[in-house]
C-alpha cells in the first residue's frame, strides 16, 4: 500500500537541511541522523496510510484507483489502521528521541499531515495544503539537528512546498472528470486542465527561484548552482511533456522527474558542502 519510494520526494530535502546545518558548524549528534530518517519514514507512511483509509470509498469509485489495496480488498481497514497507528508511534518516538521541542512539535505536525486527507472535500487549495504539510520536513530536520530556529531554512521549506504543490496539481489532472462528477475540489476541477497546468508552471517557477535564493542565503558555491540549474531544466522538461492534449506522461513526470529533483538537490548540497574547498 505504501512504498518507501513515496518518501523520496521529501526525505532528500530533510537531509539537505541537516547538511546545511553541518556547514554552519552546529554540533551534530550522529544518532540524530538515525532518528531523523525514522521520523521521516514514520510521518510519511502514517500520513499516506491515513489518506488511503479516508479515501477508500472514493478510490473504489474511481477507475484509476479502484485497484488500490483497500478498495480491492487486498488489505483490510483493520490492517490499515494498525499500519497507521504503528508508523504514527514510530514518528512520535523518533521525535521524542530528538528532544522535547521536536516531540511537542510532532503532535500538531501529525495532525496537519492527517488533515490534508479531508481538504479536497471542501477546498481547491488542497494541493497547497499538501505542499505546506510536507514542507515541514526541512524545518523539522533543521530543528532536530541544531536545536534552534534559523529563518533562512524556511526558503528550503518553501521550495519543497511549491515543488510538491505544483506536481500534485499535475497529478490531479488525471482525475479531472471524476472529481467534477463527484463534486471533489481540486484546481483542475475548478479551473480546467489548461489553467491548472499554467498554475502548476507558476508554482514551479517560484520553486526554481527558491532554489536560487538558497544559493545566496547559505553562501553556497558552484557545485550547488549546477544542481539548481539541472533542477530548473527538469522542471522545464516536465511541463513540456505534460500538456492538456496529452496527460499520458504524468506518471513519468510525477514519479521519476520529481524524484530526480529531490535527489539532485541533495547531491548538489552535499557536494557543495563536503567537496568544495572552505
Amino acid at each position: 500500500m505504501i512504498k518507501f519510494s513515496h518518501t523520496i520526494f521529501a526525505l532528500p530535502f530533510a537531509l539537505s537541511a541537516v547538511i546545511l546545518a553541518l556547514d554552519r558548524d552546529y554540533a551534530f549528534n550522529p544518532g540524530d541522523f538515525f532518528w531523523i530518517i525514522l521520523a521521516m519514514i514514520g510521518a510519511r507512511s502514517a500520513a499516506m496510510g491515513f489518506n488511503r483509509i479516508v479515501d477508500a470509498a472514493i478510490d473504489a469509485k474511481n477507475p484509476r484507483t479502484a485497484q488500490r489495496e483497500i478498495p480491492s480488498g487486498k488489505i483490510t481497514h483493520v490492517q490499515s489502521i494498525l499500519f497507521v497507528t504503528g508508523f504514527s508511534a514510530l514518528f512520535l518516538l523518533a521525535a521524542a528521541m530528538l528532544g522535547k521541542v521536536c516531540f511537542y512539535c510532532a503532535i500538531p505536525t501529525l495532525a496537519l499531515l492527517f488533515s490534508y486527507s479531508y481538504t479536497k472535500r471542501f477546498t481547491f487549495l488542497c494541493h497547497l495544503f499538501l505542499g505546506f504539510a510536507i514542507s515541514m520536513a526541512p524545518l523539522g530536520a533543521w530543528i532536530a539537528t541544531t536545536k534552534s530556529f534559523y529563518w533562512p531554512i524556511l526558503i528550503l521549506s518553501f521550495a519543497l512546498m511549491t515543488h510538491i504543490s505544483g506536481f500534485d496539481i499535475l497529478y490531479a489532472c488525471q482525475d479531472y472528470a471524476f472529481d467534477r462528477a463527484e463534486d471533489l475540489y481540486s484546481i483542475p476541477s475548478k479551473y480546467g486542465i489548461a489553467r491548472a497546468l499554467q498554475i502548476s508552471s507558476i508554482l514551479h517557477v517560484i520553486c526554481f527561484l527558491s532554489f536560487i535564493a538558497i544559493y545566496f542565503m547559505f553562501e553556497l558555491h558552484f557545485i550547488y548552482l549546477i544542481s539548481a540549474m539541472m533542477i530548473g531544466g527538469i522542471l522545464l522538461v516536465e511541463h513540456m511533456i505534460v500538456t492538456s492534449e496529452n496527460l499520458t506522461q504524468i506518471p513519468i513526470a510525477f514519479f521519476h522527474m520529481n524524484s530526480a529533483v529531490s535527489l539532485i538537490l541533495l547531491a548538489g548540497i552535499a557536494g557543495d558542502v563536503f567537496l568544495w574547498p572552505h
